[in-house]
């Protein structure tokens, strides 16, 4: 297990890197720098212009922004903000707990509903709940989160006049900052339950079919405990795959969400940080946020061993 570990450790530096230099090169090529949105309201002489260039630093060659970068990074250090000229590990460390949060809450709601009405409808196939669970599952599939997030505003604020906009600390208003944080957290995690329901609903049919299912039922196992402790169990892998891969996407992917509740999480910090051409803010973001997929998927690979003790870290 030591070995495999180390082993899967070490091979994060090569995938990190090629995440680093590619949104190294990407940020550079994005038409516009940040001396253009500085000198946005008119021209302004060729002497300012390169001393805001010579003051950011680039003005020098793209190869030696890039070693300087990943030196600051073999220390440790993300480098300033170019625009609110902080550390950008503490705007990072600010905005990473609330998007954490989020994405907590949204994959409990995924793995709830998903897990829970994907078995169902496996255990009720061709009826007339898998057939509504199924519509219900491509109807999920086919919202835009977007939509979603904006139509549950409008519906709450016309109906109840309740807006849940904004961001209160748990540390301040623990009830508050649940109210706040619940729709969001479910407009991602019902997206992201329509296809853990249709993996579920996959695995355990599959699972179901299998002779040890048949044998348990023919010496009188409880249908109950044959669904939930034999099939369910061994039909988790894929599932948890899906939910440790959803997880990773759920830090990266709540820009959007972010942006329609007005939540200064790492989404909306990176979106700000790319109109605003911040280019270490957003490299910080992306930098921490591959980081936390990586770890992800690490976990995960490591729980197929408890799940199924077949497997074996050589």
């Amino acid at each position: 297990m030591s070995r495999y570990m180390a082993a899967r450790i070490i091979s994060m530096i090569p995938t990190l890197l090629g995440v680093i230099t590619l949104v190294f090169v990407i940020m550079r090529l994005v038409p516009g720098t940040i001396v253009d949105r500085i000198l946005s309201q008119g021209d302004a002489p060729e002497e300012v212009q390169r001393s805001l260039r010579a003051f950011f630093g680039l003005d020098r060659p793209l190869w030696v922004q890039y070693v300087d970068y990943l030196y600051g990074l073999a220390r440790l250090d993300l480098g300033v903000s170019w625009r609110a000229r902080f550390p950008t590990v503490e705007l990072i460390a600010g905005a990473l707990p609330i998007t954490l949060q989020l994405a907590v809450m949204a994959a409990v709601i995924s793995m709830t509903v998903g897990v829970l009405f994907g078995t169902l409808s496996a255990t009720a196939e061709n009826t007339l709940p898998d057939h509504v669970i199924r519509v219900i599952s491509l109807f999920s599939l086919s919202i835009p989160v977007f939509w979603q997030s904006t139509m549950l505003i409008l519906v709450l604020s016309l109906a109840l006049h309740w807006a849940p906009l904004g961001y209160v600390s748990p540390l301040t208003d623990l009830k508050a900052n649940l109210l706040q944080m619940m729709l969001p957290a479910v407009c991602l995690g019902t997206s992201a339950a329509a296809s853990v329901m249709r993996m579920t609903r996959s695995c355990v049919l599959d699972v179901l079919r299998q002779d040890f299912v048949r044998t348990a039922r023919a010496k009188g196992v409880r249908e109950r405990t044959v669904v939930w402790r034999h099939a369910l169990r061994n039909a988790l892998i894929p599932i948890v795959t899906i939910l440790g891969l959803q997880f990773g996407s759920l830090l990266g992917g709540s820009v959007i969400v972010e942006s329609v509740f007005g939540l200064p999480g790492l989404g909306s910090l990176m979106l700000d940080a790319i109109g605003a051409r911040d280019y270490p803010v957003v490299q910080g973001t992306v930098v921490v946020t591959a980081l936390a997929f990586i770890s992800v998927n690490l976990l995960v690979d490591l729980l197929y061993g408890y799940l199924d003790p077949r497997i074996k870290y050589a």
